[in-house]
């Protein structure tokens, strides 16, 4: 599975202006964060988060909740 660049060992990677995780495992949601993060530049604007541990379980106590 091909990976965001910058964030290419994270599995699950957040959207803080959305509070939407995205599994980036799952081709259909790794297609929309790619191109939320490229039209939006949301990672220039530092609106991603990712997670430690790299589990939903984490992003969802952080407030994050599936996309």
């Amino acid at each position: 599975m091909p990976r965001l660049p910058r964030f290419d060992k994270s599995r699950f990677v957040g959207v803080r202006d959305t509070m939407a995780v995205y599994d980036c495992d799952d081709p259909e949601q790794f297609e929309q964060v790619r191109q939320r993060i490229e039209d939006d530049d949301l990672a220039g604007r530092k609106l991603i988060q990712t997670f430690g541990p790299d589990t939903l379980p984490e992003a969802r106590n952080r407030g994050f909740r599936p996309a």
